[in-house]
């Protein structure tokens, strides 16, 4: 195999690897401060080592892992104060994306959004923690890529990502997807009635629950 296909088969699994690492610290399958030994995770998830080393390298980059001495990586443990400030910049910038979606709103962002809603509810109607937390970032992304400003919405995913770990209490409880299920329920109709207050107050609402969690766990 030339060795830029072999470079790029070897990023996209290391892509993949951090992807399915990061949604494992999402959900609470690895619990902060858990430490991460490269040859147990290249074993569990079929992969070199190296591809391992390369993907936790990728999730320290954003935030989710850090290297303590003595012990090599383990999943970050968010400091309260961190997470109420990333949280607060969240609420900024997703309200202020929500202001600047195009109302009527188009057919062609409802219609994906209405899907992703329901691909969403679905998942929590089985107990798919993992499908749940797909769908409901790709619910987002497109809610907020519908603003029409891409830097905003690079910053939004950027955030979210930092603070992932914080989701760990709430992400797979079954009370706190039947609340998110049925928030984007309503911020699908808001969308649709064209009222913008309630999707703006939606979007600033449903930041709460998983900040709150984290914060009263740790604390």
């Amino acid at each position: 195999m030339p060795d830029t296909a072999l470079k790029a088969q070897t990023a996209d699994r290391v892509r993949s690897i951090a992807a399915a690492l990061e949604e494992e610290i999402v959900l609470g399958w690895l619990l902060p401060r858990e430490r991460l030994v490269e040859e147990d995770l290249a074993e569990r998830l079929g992969v070199k080592r190296h591809v391992v080393r390369e993907a936790l390298a990728e999730l320290e980059r954003v935030g989710l892992v850090e290297r303590i001495p003595n012990r090599g990586a383990v999943v970050r443990l968010l400091d309260p104060a961190e997470v109420r400030q990333i949280y607060s910049v969240r609420e900024a910038l997703e309200t202020l994306a929500a202001e600047q979606i195009p109302l009527p709103v188009a057919p062609e962002v409802l219609a994906p959004l209405r899907a992703l809603q329901q691909l969403h509810a679905e998942a929590v109607a089985v107990g798919d923690a993992r499908g749940a937390f797909r769908a409901n970032m790709r619910f987002h992304e497109t809610l907020f890529r519908a603003c029409g400003n891409p830097h905003l919405v690079e910053l939004i995913q950027g955030l979210a990502q930092k603070v992932h770990g914080a989701r760990s209490i709430t992400a797979a409880s079954p009370e706190h997807l039947a609340l998110a299920r049925d928030e984007h329920a309503a911020m699908v109709e808001a969308l649709a009635a064209g009222d913008r207050p309630r999707l703006v107050a939606l979007c600033r609402q449903h930041l709460g629950p998983s900040r709150d969690a984290y914060i009263a766990a740790v604390e």
